[in-house]
Formats: C-alpha cells, structure tokens, sequence
C-alpha cells in the first residue's frame, strides 16, 4: 500500500484494498461509502470482472475497521448487488435497507435478435441486401438491395423473409434505470443509545437529509387556522415551528434526472395528494404512523403532484465529472477503449463524448454529498475502499466546504490511472476557499507503519 497523495483533510492511496489494515488502525472509521466493482467486466475492465466485490474477505476488511455501530454504503449493479449483498452480510454486518437510485439516462445493451436471425438467414434490414448465392454484393445477380430497388423479384423475396422472421421486436435486455445502494450497518452490543455516546455514530442523519420543499408546501395549519403545540398540549394559532420547516422525512428512493429525462424518470409515478391529518389519543392504535406519540398532531404537507414530489434529485455532468482537471487531456471515454461502441447508429452522447475524467462510472458529487452526509457524523473519517475517480473524496470536501463538516477522507485505489484524476478532483474542492490555520490532523491517531 503506497500512499499518493495527502493534505489534512485526506489521504490517498495507491494498491488493493485487502491490505487497508496495513495503514489503517482497526475501528478507527466513523462510515464506508463505495462504489466497488459490479463484476460485469464493464466495457472489458479487468478491474470490473476479478470478483473481490463477491468475496467475504473484502467486507471483512471494511468490518474491521469501522467503529461499532459505523455504516457501510456500497452502489451495486441491478444483476448482481445481491452477490455484494450476501458477501457483506456474510462479513458480519447487518444489511438495513436498500436504497434504489433511479435515472433515465441508461444506455440499454439488448442484442436485437429478430435482426440477428435475418443475418444468419442472409438478410440484413439495414442495408436491404440479402444473399441467394451466398455473396452479397450491391448490384448483379444473387442479391438485392432495396436502396436502388431494381429488381422486383428480390424486393418480394427480401420482404418474405423479413416477414417470415417472427422474432423481429424482441431482445435481450432492459434498458438500465437504476442502480441499488446497499445499506449495512456493523453490529453492536447493548443499546443503540450507548453506542451512540461511545462511538459517535449508529444513527442515520435524519433532518440534514430531508427532501427541500417550498415555501408554500410546508406543513400548513388545519382549515380552521389552528396548530396544535407540543409545548402547551393545546391548539394555538400562528405559524409552525421551524422544526416542521425541514422539509419530507428521507426515503430509500433516490431519482436523477433533467429535462430531457423527467419524463422517462417520474412519469411512472401517480398523482396524489397530501393532506394534514390530526390524530388524537382514541385514534392512536389506529394510526399506525402514530406510534409512540401522545396527544393531538398534525402531518402532513397539504400538496398535491407527482409522488417523484417526495424524493431528493441529483443529477450528474460533465462539468461534474472534469472539474479540477482543466490541464488534462480530453479522451474519448468509451471509444477509445472498445471501437465496437462507435458505431454510426450510436447517439453521439454515447460515442463521441470527450472528457478528461476517464473512468466509466462516475457518480454525481451531489448524490455522493447526501449519501456522506446520511449516515456521517460531524467530524467524521471517511473510507472509500473503491475510491474510482474521488467522487466520494470530492463530496467530503463540499461538505467540508458548504456545511463545515470537518471530515476527514481516505481512498484506495488499485488503478493507477485514475489516481491523479482523483486527486485534482479533490483538491481543485480543497483550494476553493483559504483553509483553517492550525487545524488538528485527525489522521495521526490512525496511521501505523506505512509499507
């Protein structure tokens, strides 16, 4: 393990995340949030096809340094995040929920097997040539081409075997629209209270993770004006607390998109109305939302639109992949690596986009601040065993930056190529502002003998 880079805010580190122990101290790590391999050999990665994300010895690793109590949130593929799944649940930790991050921007990868079936049988509809002799060639005998249209006879027997095909329409796959994130939390003993107030961490940062609303969309008193205080066991009238101006409590759905895919992303999601609802003692165990709670109390946020309404957004782009790297060179990202992709019926987004951040799976530094911020106390120290490009490291330092955090981050990353990428990605963060003077190293406390 070689260290790379480092200021006080992070360290990175160049080599294979199973010797993290060699320079991090056990139970030092306050919350992992990765992005490992989904084993799909992605574009003919090595690196996407060697299996440690499926290992139980990669969470274990990832389990002993963690704090008691401390979260572990790892991005999975639709096909196999439950092989990640049950290798970190068989690493000791306990799975508590998935998140489902959906986007519209999935490129599908579906084998057209109606046209595949017309090229092994002579046929190919895009061209509209077809072979009788076993030769395909654009005039003479043995072939037609429906691009000149000269000879009839072959039109009519180019048209019967592409009618004859009855697997025109069908394919191999779903186009991708999300991505799940495990969530995992390593146990711990006694109450979840004490754990907190030993370890800092076990909880899930409820009110800085809430869905922004408007102004006009905050909860809103009854019809008659009144708003019942927990203070005064009693209605009064006037505003709300600030406390209920947080806005909607976070969900396991996360949705990304824009303009041009909102459609595709939220129009799936019924219409509905939200209403403030008032329960009473006598209606308690009737409500199940209710739960714990005593006397009068009004819910709800009294809107109404999409239920896409009630989910945090992020969404990612190329300003948000190459920021920081602006004395690198632009590359084609996917062509350069596989010519097959660029094919002339490609949508040029996908083919022919130059950007100086190479790595394929470049997850938006918005979606990676409140995944950090969810489950990362102030303060906190951040692993990522996957560090890819520094999308985690450059959150932590927005939120450093936006929030005064006081995070302090560590990456580990195998391939070479992506670690001067990550490292001007997170501090092109760290220089927007003049850092603290004097301010404490948290990592002296954490650092052992360095190989």
């Amino acid at each position: 393990m070689k260290l790379f880079s480092q200021n006080k805010n992070y360290k990175l580190y160049q080599g294979n995340m199973l010797d993290m122990l060699g320079v991090i101290e056990p139970e030092t790590i306050d919350s992992i949030i990765t992005d490992p391999p989904y084993e799909l050999n992605f574009m003919g990665k090595g690196w996407d096809n060697s299996g440690i994300a499926f290992q139980k010895e990669t969470w274990q690793k990832c389990y002993k340094v963690l704090k008691s109590g401390g979260y572990l949130l790892a991005f999975g593929g639709s096909r196999t995040f439950h092989r990640i799944a049950c290798a970190i649940e068989d690493a000791g930790f306990e799975i508590r929920d998935i998140i489902m991050w959906l986007y519209g921007s999935g490129f599908p990868k579906s084998m057209n097997i109606g046209l595949a079936i017309d090229k092994k049988n002579g046929v190919d509809n895009r061209t509209g040539i077809i072979k009788t002799d076993g030769k395909a060639t654009n005039s003479g005998s043995g072939c037609y081409n429906c691009n000149n249209g000269k000879d009839n006879s072959m039109k009519q027997e180019y048209e019967e075997r592409i009618a004859q095909n009855e697997w025109q329409g069908w394919g191999t796959a779903l186009k991708p629209s999300f991505e799940p994130i495990i969530v995992a939390r390593k146990p711990f003993k006694g109450s979840l209270v004490d754990n907190v107030i030993e370890y800092g961490v076990g909880g899930i940062n409820i009110d800085e993770c809430r869905v922004e609303t408007q102004d006009d969309l905050y909860r809103k008193p009854c019809e008659n004006g009144s708003i019942y205080s927990q203070q005064e066991k009693q209605y009064t009238t006037g505003t709300m607390s600030d406390s209920y101006k947080l806005g909607r409590f976070p969900a396991n759905t996360i949705l990304t998109y824009d303009e041009t895919d909102f459609d595709e992303v939220c129009g799936g999601f019924p219409n509905t109305k939200s209403q403030v609802r008032v329960s009473e003692d006598k209606d308690i165990k009737q409500n199940t939302f209710s739960l714990g709670r005593t006397g009068i109390t009004p819910r709800g946020h009294n809107d109404s639109g999409s239920a896409s309404r009630y989910f945090y957004c992020a969404k990612a782009s190329k300003k948000d992949r190459d920021e920081g790297l602006d004395d690198f060179e632009e590359k084609n990202t996917m062509c350069d690596r596989n010519p097959e992709l660029a094919s002339a019926n490609m949508p040029q987004n996908r083919s022919g986009n130059l950007r100086k951040n190479t790595h394929p799976t470049v997850k938006p530094t918005e979606l990676m601040q409140y995944l950090v911020r969810l489950v990362s106390p102030n303060g906190a120290i951040i692993l990522d065993p996957f560090n890819g490009s520094g999308s985690t490291g450059k959150a932590v330092m927005y939120e450093n930056r936006e929030r005064n955090k006081n995070y302090k981050y560590i990456g580990i990353e195998l391939t070479e190529e992506y670690l001067p990428i990550a490292k001007a990605r997170i501090e092109y963060v760290c220089n927007l502002k003049e850092k603290k003077e004097n301010q404490t190293n948290i990592f002296d406390f954490i650092e052992s003998d360095e190989e």
